[in-house]
């Protein structure tokens, strides 16, 4: 294993033993119960080596003291099959409570991250980070907590019975052991760079899967079935490959370490058997139930080294997953609030953009010395061609993303300087892409007022002309929709979400192409609607649809970034601008 591949792994186990500090007394107590539970496995052997040496032959049979032996190895396996059962209660109680945690932290690291993180990472992915990821992490760390500590012990516990039995007879044991040592490294130095592999490209195929299946649709319409097909085959081939390495050098664990222990134990049999025929008749001679104990250790030495070399390879497995966990973990965080960041309270509506700069990405500038002045409830409306900035505007206005440049203030004060949760509460937004959380309709209409009463809630709804439908639902506002709406159609779903606006009414309004998915006659009843809504209130609407926007005071006409034209609508028509040719191209006819 290379040595950066050696250094992650190493920072991955650190990692991991963070997350265990809570957790030392119960891991204290479980390497103690697994002590206690080996020593009384440990100590069988000699019991039986005892009763065996009480059958002297024939007609010599200590037939007492054979029930009384029998009778404390029945005490002994009860009380052993006692405290492992405890000893794995403990292992899962901290592999789960470990599991919770790195979930817990993940998911709060995404509330976090900033939207350019969220924007450049498949969904599918990062779900898979989290759910698939974990899982095999919690697969290894139990592994490990059930058989990595009671092999370390069974292996010392062995090795000490066997020095208290015959000495010479543990030295050999002790000499061929580095070739287990030997074959776990090898193992080992293989398994982890392709159990990793094997993780990133599971990420990416449940990325691709969730890809697909969310616009099945459109793969449909353009016929690209059999191009996602053979883009998934190409994915699940290279999943296949790479997941047939990882198994192949995790499979050799077994053969490889069952043949050092057979050397192991005809080492043992053949020097034992030496000894037993070299004493023979002398004052201390090597019994035959002594060799037997020393077998039945010698095989009990070597069978953790299976065991252990079997939990490396699943431990270099959920390594390889808590790395990818714990780098989405490590994720720079979106910029905090500043310590004396205030709480935006007794807002009139006076935004100001001044000199602006922003860009996605440093090569590709975007929106340039961009200057903005908008008096308390004023109707801006935002135009102009696809990828003109329209909807970067919208998100630098709601700080989804910071300014590199310039500033945005809301009622004079630097939105940087404003506390996020604040600033956000104090707009209203309707957005094309709509979200519905599964739940009922209520639940879905009162996320920005929870405390909403029914009168309140209905008359928001036939505002936004939603009730009719949503009483004709099976259970009117109890409904239970699923994710995304489930079932309603676009335009219901839009209705809802503009409904969710008009019940909580914030001071600045934002009308993210808010009508596109909404039939013409219900959409100039929504106008009215809106019309009403947005007396005294600042609101910034983007459109497409010129239509919809005659009545805003301002109407921004954006072009590559810049505001190239601002005015009212019949003041734009009239300067026959690039307004006009947008507006003309629309009512050619």
């Amino acid at each position: 294993m290379s040595k950066p591949k050696q250094r992650a792994e190493r920072g991955t186990l650190k990692k991991v033993l963070v997350y265990l500090k809570p957790y030392w007394p119960l891991v204290a107590l479980s390497i103690l119960l697994s002590a206690v539970t080996v020593a009384l496995t440990l100590y069988v052997p000699v019991l039986i080596g005892q009763a065996i040496d009480q059958i002297v032959g024939p007609g010599q049979v200590a037939l007492t003291g054979i029930v009384s032996l029998l009778y404390k190895i029945g005490v002994i396996v009860a009380a052993t099959g006692a405290v492992q059962w405890m000893v794995n209660s403990i292992n899962n109680k901290i592999t789960f409570q470990v599991v919770r945690d790195v979930r817990d932290q993940a998911f709060r690291q995404l509330q976090i991250l900033p939207l350019s993180y969220i924007d450049s990472q498949p969904v599918g992915g990062i779900v898979s980070r989290v759910i698939a990821d974990v899982d095999q992490f919690a697969d290894g760390l139990l592994l490990g907590f059930t058989q990595l500590f009671t092999g370390v012990v069974t292996i010392l516990g062995t090795l000490g019975f066997m020095v208290s039995i015959r000495p010479g007879i543990a030295a050999v044991v002790v000499l061929l052991t580095p070739l287990s040592f030997l074959v776990a490294r090898f193992i080992a130095t293989h398994t982890y760079s392709y159990f990793r592999q094997q993780s990133e490209t599971r990420g990416e195929q449940t990325a691709f899967i969730d890809e697909m299946l969310g616009n099945q649709k459109v793969v449909k319409a353009f016929g690209q079935e059999e191009k996602s097909l053979e883009k998934f085959d190409e994915i699940n081939g290279r999943l296949e490959k790479c997941s047939l390495q990882a198994i192949f050098y995790s499979s050799l664990t077994n053969p490889c370490t069952r043949f050092v222990n057979n050397v192991v134990y005809a080492g043992v049999a053949l020097s034992g058997a030496l000894v037993c025929v070299a004493t023979a008749g002398t004052a201390a001679p090597f019994t035959v139930g002594s060799l037997s104990a020393l077998l039945s250790y010698a095989n009990q030495y070597t069978k953790p080294f299976n065991e252990i070399s079997g939990v490396v390879t699943e431990l270099q497995n959920a390594l390889a997953c808590a790395s990818r966990i714990f780098r989405l973990i490590a994720e720079k965080p979106q910029i905090p609030d500043a310590p004396d960041a205030r709480i935006l309270t007794d807002v009139q509506g006076r935004v100001d953009i001044q000199d602006t700069f922003f860009s996605y990405t440093p090569d590709k500038p975007l929106i340039e010395s961009l200057n903005l002045h908008v008096r308390p409830g004023q109707r801006i409306a935002i135009v102009g061609p696809t990828g003109c900035g329209k909807t970067t505007l919208i998100n630098l206005l709601m700080r989804f993303y910071d300014v590199d440049k310039g500033a945005i203030s809301v009622e004079g004060t630097d939105i940087r300087q404003i506390t996020r949760r604040s600033l956000r509460a104090n707009y209203g937004m309707v957005l094309q892409e709509t979200w519905l959380k599964a739940g009922t309709v209520r639940e879905n209409l009162t996320l920005g007022k929870p405390d909403a009463t029914q009168e309140e809630i209905v008359a928001a709804c036939k505002a936004a002309h939603a009730h009719g439908f949503i009483k004709r639902l099976p259970q009117g506002y109890d409904t239970v929709i699923g994710e995304d709406g489930g079932q309603l159609s676009q335009g219901q779903k839009q209705l809802l979400c503009i409904a969710r606006i008009m019940l909580c009414l914030p001071p600045m309004l934002i009308l993210d192409e808010a009508t596109s998915f909404i039939d013409t006659r219900t959409e100039i009843r929504i106008q009215k609607a809106f019309a009403q809504m947005m007396q005294g209130r600042t609101t910034f609407i983007v459109a497409h649809r010129l239509s919809t926007i005659r009545e805003a005071d301002v109407i921004l006409v954006m072009r590559d970034g810049h505001i190239v034209e601002q005015g009212s609508h019949e003041e734009l028509l009239k300067k026959d601008g690039f307004y006009a040719k947008l507006y003309n191209s629309q009512f050619a006819a």
